[in-house]
């Protein structure tokens, strides 16, 4: 039965280097794979998905106006496809959720869903939060605060290092810009020390 998936994380947890590795599993046994990442993001460089660890493969990109829904029936008609993989979920639209959801139910194909899930703010993102109100199987990829403990939030620096508290929710960067936080550590971070 097929499934819309929501892989999700703070930044560095290694979600795209999860993406690659259940796509190639697909290759592997001869089955073919639609891989999508979002056009904003070129890190990797642009139709690109690209993991720290080293790993890429080329992808089709997709920009908030696009019909997912109507790209995979598309490809469908050209050739079968056994499974549909979107990194940087967080950047679609909740439209485009609802269309993946579409390809789930309609076209019985599954997809899977990698992105983060909250802001430097920790704000949901409009992808995000409809991939946790819309998906059949969410699970938490995992990485640690530089205390040991379980990152959930992710930290905006500036160029002087410090956090940001304000900025457009989307700016494209890496290791040099974001830094994966506890609750308790982002909250320090943004100024509201713990209390004894």
């Amino acid at each position: 039965m097929a499934k819309l998936h929501f892989h999700y994380s703070t930044m560095n947890a290694g979600k795209s280097a999860l993406l690659l590795q259940a796509a190639h599993n697909y290759r592997e046994r001869g089955m073919e794979t639609l891989l999508l990442t979002a056009a904003v993001d070129t890190r990797a460089g642009k139709g690109r998905i690209g993991s720290r660890i080293g790993i890429g493969a080329a992808a089709e990109v997709f920009a908030p106006e696009d019909d997912l829904a109507a790209r995979v029936a598309g490809r469908l008609e050209e050739a079968q496809l056994a499974c549909v993989f979107v990194d940087e979920a967080q950047f679609l639209m909740p439209e485009q959720v609802w269309q993946l959801a579409r390809v789930v139910d309609d076209l019985r194909l599954p997809v899977m869903c990698y992105g983060l899930r909250v802001d430097f703010r920790g704000d949901l993102f409009p992808g995000s939060a409809a991939l946790l109100a819309l998906a059949d199987e969410m699970r938490e990829v995992r990485t640690i605060c530089h205390c040991g403990r379980k990152a959930t939030m992710v930290v905006r620096r500036g160029p002087d290092g410090t956090a940001l508290r304000e900025g457009a929710q989307v700016q494209i960067g890496g290791d040099e810009t974001y830094v994966s936080l506890c609750r308790r550590h982002w909250r320090e971070e943004m100024g509201d020390r713990a209390r004894r």
